[in-house]
């Protein structure tokens, strides 16, 4: 059976000037990002998992290019179907739209969604990362991805971050956006749900004292505190943590980025949890 798109709901647009089209580079902007609940992801697969992921289209762009393309009409038919607006779109405004010379044929605009943080009720063996006051975007995308990569639940971000729906957040992401939770929260507000978190609650620290290798993180749910990029955790937070925990150095570099110093972490909490299997792996 032939799919039949709905009339009136496929757009042909050639002009930067279209109004449709400035809405959607407006969505380089946390003022209109917010204002729409809405931001931009690039590329076929990522709005693929998008959709199969359950999340909300409220517009598909695609390259004239990509007209004929099976995979591109069935995902225009699963957008109009879902109430969107399907836009087939000159190269020209398509590079103007991603600010790339190269752009991905497909861009998908999605409402944003953040986890309630009284929603996150962690058991046995889930781990959540709390980024405080994060403030790079390729930082906080990075986390993302390696949180899904390791198998983690989510992260939650403390105080005033940076904007997990930022194109370059998205980007870093590499399609981890739609797999990951986030919630966010004041530190008032994560310190009070910490109060009642069953499990153990651990922090990276310059005064750590422990070597994050000697820890047993087996079996309960942990929550992994990372500080800011340039002040480290501050005192009311590094307060709250059971343990400070160190990662050892030996060469001349006095600290290791945020978001590899996230990955080893995150590596070391979930080595019990994972196997080589044959095909997987980096």
């Amino acid at each position: 059976m032939t799919e039949h798109r709905a009339p009136g709901r496929v757009k042909e647009v050639t002009s930067l000037a279209n109004p449709l089209v400035k809405d959607i580079k407006a969505l380089a902007l946390k003022k209109f990002r917010d204002q729409q609940n809405a931001f931009m992801a690039e590329g076929l697969k990522l709005v693929i998992d998008a959709l199969d992921l359950g999340w909300s289209i409220k517009t598909l762009i695609f390259a004239k290019a990509g007209l004929g393309n099976p995979t591109i009409e069935k995902v225009a038919a699963r957008t109009v179907a879902a109430g969107g607006t399907v836009l087939e779109v000159s190269e020209k405004v398509l590079t103007s739209i991603t600010r790339r010379d190269n752009p991905q044929m497909v861009v998908g605009v999605f409402a944003q969604r953040y986890m309630p943080l009284k929603d996150i009720r962690p058991k046995h063996g889930d781990v959540w990362v709390a980024l405080d006051r994060v403030r790079d975007p390729g930082n906080l995308g990075t986390v993302i991805r390696t949180v899904d990569a390791v198998g983690a639940k989510g992260v939650i971000l403390v105080g005033e971050t940076t904007d997990p729906f930022s194109l370059e957040t998205v980007r870093a992401t590499m399609g981890s956006i739609f797999a990951v939770p986030v919630a966010k929260a004041t530190a008032e507000a994560f310190l009070a749900w910490r109060k009642n978190f069953p499990g153990l609650v651990v922090g990276t620290h310059l005064k750590g004292s422990v070597d994050y290798r000697t820890v047993d993180f087996s079996g309960k749910p942990v929550v992994l505190m990372m500080g800011n990029e340039q002040q480290g955790l501050p005192d009311t937070l590094a307060e709250s943590c059971d343990r400070l925990l160190r990662i050892p150095q030996a060469g001349r570099a006095d600290s290791l980025n945020l978001a590899v110093a996230t990955g080893v972490m995150l590596y070391e909490i979930r080595r019990g949890a994972l196997k080589l299997e044959a095909g997987g792996g980096a």
